[in-house]
């Protein structure tokens, strides 16, 4: 039997500017994840985007897609034959019962205020009601984007199409890792090295923990193995607490060190915290987060960071400004319901 063939992704672009050259050139294969790296890389620094990555990273993610088709959701914004610009598109079910829609795009400096990123955000939400259109069932759908508080042209353009802030989150950086309070572990629960065989475990208790979360949504076995090859996947950091063959919390610390030589300083992320239901409310997640600082402080490390919604239903964010964790940069979720 004949494979499908999947309908070919136009060039052109709604609403583009008229500048000779300007098309769309789709994805192909691995061997564009250097310039998708380059593309994303000098946009960020540009717009004083702290979000490193590297083009392993960038790999990684299109190994082990889902809802994504890399030859139909990924495109490159050229001009001729040189790429100015790259978008993604992707989707996903929310446990909520919303399908959200979301896309990101970025656009090297030298390109804006051209139009260009308006006819990129056009191509984004076409492709997105193109996906749409597969899905039959009757939740609501969602356009979601996202952009940080100093993106100001981003974030106009995004206003201007009818986007409107859904939720604020904060990456919080804490710089007093010898000024910590006392946190002493639960009664019963101990904490024991992370080996091969507790990875699955871990994974599966670290999504049940996130259920209370905004937008969460189940994660699928791409999003696993994914994991398991992400360069920040370092349980040797990690702090896994037990209670007998329960796990009842875990903080999956990590250490980059490329990010750090390019951003010349020494930190460490005490990210993925979470405390599953029937051990809350009883200081773990500070007792873990206390220890988490201190072992990355033992690696020399001077300060710590972390991501948080700023609406956490648990708490979390009053729990790491009392550990010492302050805001450090502001980044928010736009949404737009799919008419």
């Amino acid at each position: 039997m004949m494979n499908k063939l999947k309908p070919a992704i136009s060039t052109s672009m709604p609403g583009a500017p008229d500048i000779p050259g300007l098309c769309l050139r789709p994805y192909r294969d691995t061997a564009d994840c250097e310039q998708i790296h380059s593309i994303i890389q000098l946009s960020n620094d540009f717009d004083g985007v702290d979000w490193f990555v590297n083009v392993e990273d960038v790999i990684r993610y299109f190994e082990h897609p889902h809802n994504f088709d890399p030859q139909q959701d990924a495109l490159f914004v050229q001009v001729g034959s040189e790429p100015v610009g790259y978008i993604e598109v992707g989707w996903r079910r929310e446990s909520e019962g919303r399908l959200i829609y979301h896309h990101e795009a970025f656009l090297l400096p030298a390109w804006r205020r051209k139009g260009i990123g308006t006819a990129m955000l056009k191509t984004a939400e076409a492709r997105l009601r193109t996906i749409a259109a597969g899905h039959t069932s009757d939740e609501p759908r969602v356009f979601r984007t996202w952009a940080e508080e100093n993106e100001t042209g981003k974030i106009a353009l995004f206003e201007g199409a009818g986007y409107g802030p859904a939720r604020y989150f904060f990456e919080m950086v804490c710089k007093s890792t010898t000024e910590l309070p006392s946190a002493s572990m639960p009664q019963g629960l101990e904490i024991r090295p992370a080996t091969p065989e507790h990875y699955r475990p871990v994974w599966e208790a670290l999504s049940e923990a996130f259920r209370d979360h905004w937008s969460y949504t189940p994660p699928a076995e791409e999003h696993y193995q994914r994991w398991l090859k992400n360069r920040r996947f370092q349980p040797e950091r990690w702090i896994i607490v037990w209670d007998g063959d329960e796990v009842a919390g875990m903080i999956l610390n990590y250490i980059d060190p490329e990010e750090n030589k390019a951003r010349q300083r020494k930190r460490g992320y005490t990210e993925d915290i979470g405390v599953r239901r029937p051990w809350r409310r009883r200081g773990l997640a500070r007792a873990m987060l206390v220890r988490s600082i201190q072992l990355l402080r033992r690696e020399g490390m001077k300060e710590v960071a972390l991501g948080v919604d700023t609406k956490n239903p648990s708490g979390a964010l009053s729990l790491y400004e009392s550990v010492g964790y302050k805001p450090a940069r502001n980044i928010m979720a736009y949404e737009k319901l799919m008419a």
